[in-house]
Formats: C-alpha cells, structure tokens, sequence
C-alpha cells in the first residue's frame, strides 16, 4: 500500500509500506479520506514544533475515515463495508489517569502520527489501516469527508465542555482556522448569545461569519477593534483561545469580564501571560488537550444533523497528490481544511 512519510522539513514523500491483518478485536480498513492538521503542518515545513522533532521516517495523520474491509477474531458491532469515522486516540486503559476516566491523560497514549515518543508513533495517512474496534465510531449518513473531521470536531467539544455553561454567554474566539471555526459551531449549538471572531485574512474571517459568528475582526487590519469590549471591566463571559500566539492571548484577556474563562486550545509553544490581568479579573485560565468520549459525539452531531462541517472543507486532492496537499493546507487565504482521498 501507499503511505504519506515525513522525513524532514518539506521532505514528503509518498512510500510503500505493509498491510497488516487485523489481531483480536481490530478492524482493517480502507482509508477513504484523511484531513491536514496544523499539526502535520508543522512537521512538514518545519520538522516538528517546539521540542518535539522528526527523529525518523514517519507515517502522518491522525485525521481519517474509511470502509471496513475485514474483521479480527472477537469483533462486535462492525460489520464489512461500513464506513467509520477513526479516532486517532489510543488511551492504554489501564494506567493511573485512565482508570480516573482521563483517558486524554494516558501514561501511554499511542495517537496516530506523533513524534512525541521515539519510536515514534506512525500515522494514519495510508491506504490500509489496522485500528482497534473501540476507536471506529459507525458513519452511517456521512461522507468519508465529514467522517474525517471527528477528530478536530472533538477537540472544540473538549473545549466547550472545559468552558463549562455557554447558554447566554458571550463567546470570543481569537483564531478562525478550522478549530477556531469549530469552537464557533460548537458555542452556537450550546447556546451562546454572542460570538465574536478575530483573525488576520479575510478568507477565514469570512468563514467565520458564514459559520455562525455574529461579528469578525480582522485585527491586523483593525487592532482597535476589540476596544469596544472592554467597558466597566470587558464583555465576554468565555475566551476560545485558538492560536497559541501571545498577542492574541492577551488582546482577548483586555476584553474579558470578571470571573470569566479562557479556554487555551492553540499549541504555539510556551508565552508570557498578562497575568496581573487575570489576577485583578479572577480569570479561570483553562488548558484543553485532545478528547476522548467526544470523538462519538461529535459522530452523532453530525449524523443528526445539529453541526454541520461541510462548509469547512474547502480542498480534496488525490494521494498522487499529497505534496500539493500540504502546500494548499498552508495557505489561509484559501484553504480552511484540506483533505486526501485516499479512494
């Protein structure tokens, strides 16, 4: 089979690689569709991000969906030709943060195409997959597509639920690639009254708007902006921090009201807090990694209808043409999620 192999900074390349057959309790499958993260981003134009760098040859993706091809021994639920949407996380279920129920805090997390560890873990970028039967959430009613944005899908529902009660509240999101737009899809389904956005192209603030914020704010062009908010204390009960950038961190902070709550999603390596702000606001700083039972939520939200993501899918190309992928996934003034067919 074909695979999606990063072995340095903009050295992609695509390989060939083994099928596996499928163990006790496993599923093979035929990978149909598979989603850029900003996180294969970083390794393919710069290796890795912060400390954690490429250290071998490595399968990526985590993002995926495909059709069951065959079963393993002790399989229950699945069936031959089903398409699924594949969660990329493998919690062991047995260390102490697991038998807690914080499967996302596993000692011995293994998800799909991270460099954290050494060995590292390959990806989900292939053409054949072996996935244990507890990651497949059933995709009946979906496109390969849709299935395939579970994943980032699950990370702003982790996030709204870190974010506690939205109903009524007033939501700012600072960053409008596809989490920052997912924040928004999910904020708007839990009930806030008021979502505003900030980001720096008007290709994705564009999106936003289209997607359920009711004001945007390209605050490169307009810095000021987020002045108005920040009367008799601030306005916003609730902050979805998706850039990971300092700046935006604490342009949003100004605009905060007393006792609300920063959800800091955006991974942009470690940065100076305003934290006398938050001090004197009593602001409850709040850090949100990965998911773990939102994955199938997010499934059922889509099967029902309640949030829909295929207006976020802006690019589907061929595997042929994975290279081309990834330099369009690059560009944010005209892609918000690109995707491999892997069909």
């Amino acid at each position: 089979m074909k695979s999606i192999v990063i072995h340095g900074p903009r050295d992609l390349r695509i390989e060939d690689a083994r099928v596996d057959a499928p163990g006790a309790g496993e599923v093979q499958i035929a990978v149909a569709a598979g989603g850029i993260c900003g996180s294969d981003l970083h390794y393919y134009q710069h290796g890795g991000f912060g400390t954690i760098r490429i250290r071998e040859p490595m399968i990526l993706g985590h993002e995926v969906s495909g059709h069951i091809v065959a079963l393993g021994p002790d399989v229950t639920g699945l069936r031959v030709g089903q398409l699924v949407a594949v969660s990329p996380s493998r919690p062991c279920l047995s260390c102490r943060y697991c038998e807690e129920g914080l499967h996302n805090h596993c000692l011995n997390m293994r998800f799909y195409g991270s460099a954290m560890p050494f060995p590292h873990i390959q990806g989900a970028f292939r053409q054949m997959l072996v996935a244990d039967q507890r990651q497949c959430a059933p995709a009946v009613g979906l496109s390969p597509g849709e299935a395939a944005m579970a994943e980032p899908l699950a990370v702003c529902l982790h996030g709204a639920r870190q974010a506690g009660e939205l109903l009524g509240k007033r939501v700012l999101v600072t960053g409008c690639g596809p989490i920052g737009l997912l924040c928004i899809l999910a904020a708007r389904r839990a009930g806030a009254a008021e979502i505003v956005a900030t980001d720096l192209t008007d290709f994705t603030l564009k999106m936003a708007q289209d997607n359920g914020a009711d004001r945007v704010i390209n605050s490169g062009a307009d810095p000021e902006a987020l002045r108005a908010y920040e009367a008799d204390k601030g306005t916003f009960d609730v902050l979805f921090e998706c850039t990971g950038v300092a700046p935006a961190l604490a342009g949003g902070i100004t605009a905060m009201r007393p006792r609300g709550t920063i959800v800091q999603l955006g991974l942009g390596g470690d940065m100076q807090l305003p934290v006398q702000a938050i001090t004197a606001k009593e602001l409850r700083l709040c850090g949100s990694f990965r998911f773990h039972e939102e994955f199938f939520t997010g499934v059922e939200l889509m099967q029902k209808g309640l949030i829909d993501v295929k207006p976020l899918i802006t690019q589907t190309l061929p595997l042929s043409d994975a290279v081309a992928a990834f330099e369009v996934a690059s560009d944010r003034t005209q892609a918000m999620k690109a995707q491999i067919s892997f069909a």
